[in-house]
């Protein structure tokens, strides 16, 4: 394909995937009032009412955000509409970005790379549930610390934004483990190296999620650290599978391009016979 053809089709599939974005988003722009918002808001209702300042009183029952300006409530909405439709409609455009790249591959690099998209999608899904599940404890810890005769009043922009910062935190970091392999995959970090740093490589994953975790609270940096190193250790033993298969078809391969006329890289040399010095 010319140049021209090339930036022909890149157009056609970044234009079918904002449309898919946008049906997603207008989708969930609807689904805001009927099940969004409440899953949104669930893990700060969860919270004892005491300690939220629109629970107290008569309305111990209310579980709202406030709004402090009158295009809040709708870019809110809009905002969170935008970043459940690209979740949402993520395997439509990612198919399109999919098949952009496939005809510059081979049939290996396919393979690679559907298995790569596969994992991490799975490996952020995971991250986002734990982050998700993290969020209860964490919020009750961080607002109890105010003490007993403090209510917070949490604006809507202030905790959507602290949700949406957990939940990434979560999921990119669970791709790390996942790069690890990619790199030992291509040659670049060998199952050596990452078996001689594995206690460099679990102590900093725990300070790393000492760093990355928005509520800094032990129960979040162990929902997060805990699992890392599991997703490490995995990704180790990967890696000693993946090298050890390399080495044996190395071996094999060592042999491939030698005519049938030269002589066998082995030594050839007799060896010395056992007990023949007992037999002279």
């Amino acid at each position: 394909m010319s140049l021209i053809a090339h930036l022909r089709e890149l157009r056609n599939r970044a234009a079918l995937a904002l449309t898919f974005i946008a049906i997603a988003t207008a989708i969930c722009f609807w689904w805001y009032d009927h099940g969004l918002g409440a899953f949104i808001r669930a893990p700060y209702c969860s919270i004892p009412a005491d300690n939220r300042a629109l629970g107290t009183g008569a309305r111990t029952g209310d579980c709202k955000l406030l709004v402090t300006d009158v295009f809040g409530g709708a870019l809110i909405r809009l905002k969170m509409a935008f970043i459940a439709g690209m979740v949402v409609s993520a395997p439509l455009w990612l198919f399109q970005l999919w098949r952009f790249i496939t005809p510059g591959l081979k049939r290996n690099e396919k393979k690679y790379g559907l298995t790569f998209v596969g994992a991490s999608s799975a490996l952020f899904a995971l991250g986002g549930l734990l982050a998700y599940i993290s969020l209860k404890a964490g919020l009750t810890l961080l607002l109890g610390l105010a003490g007993d005769n403090v209510a917070v009043a949490l604006t809507a922009q202030d905790y959507l934004g602290f949700v949406v910062s957990v939940l990434l935190a979560f999921g990119a970091s669970f791709e790390l483990p996942l790069i690890a392999v990619a790199l030992n995959l291509v040659g670049v970090l060998p199952y050596a190296a990452l078996a001689k740093s594995r206690r460099w490589i679990f102590f900093l994953t725990v300070v790393f999620a000492a760093f990355i975790t928005p509520t800094q609270d032990p129960f979040t940096l162990l929902l997060m650290a805990l699992p890392m190193c599991l997703l490490f250790e995995i990704a180790i033993q990967i890696a000693r599978v993946v090298d050890k298969r390399r080495s044996r078809r190395a071996g094999i391969e060592h042999f491939h391009g030698i005519s049938d006329d030269d002589a066998s890289p082995l030594d050839a040399s007799p060896s010395r016979l056992e007990g023949l010095d007992n037999l002279v």
